[in-house]
């Protein structure tokens, strides 16, 4: 039986997580402790445009 090739390219999520990641690590100053964090997240997750989430929907192959 063959198996596709693991790709990240095939999980969107996977491109959710690293633009909410990059914004965390960029945040100045950066959380310095678990509410702050999680605070942090939460709006980190709330500002991703719901568009760009629409197009990594989109990208995904029909199954």
């Amino acid at each position: 039986m063959d198996w596709p090739a693991y790709s990240p390219d095939l999980n969107p999520i996977e491109h959710v997580w690293d633009k909410l990641g990059r914004r965390i690590a960029a945040r100045q100053p950066p959380p310095t402790c678990l509410p702050e964090l999680r605070r942090a997240l939460l709006d980190g997750w709330c500002n991703i445009p719901q568009d760009q989430i629409d197009n990594l929907i989109l990208s995904m192959p029909r199954r």
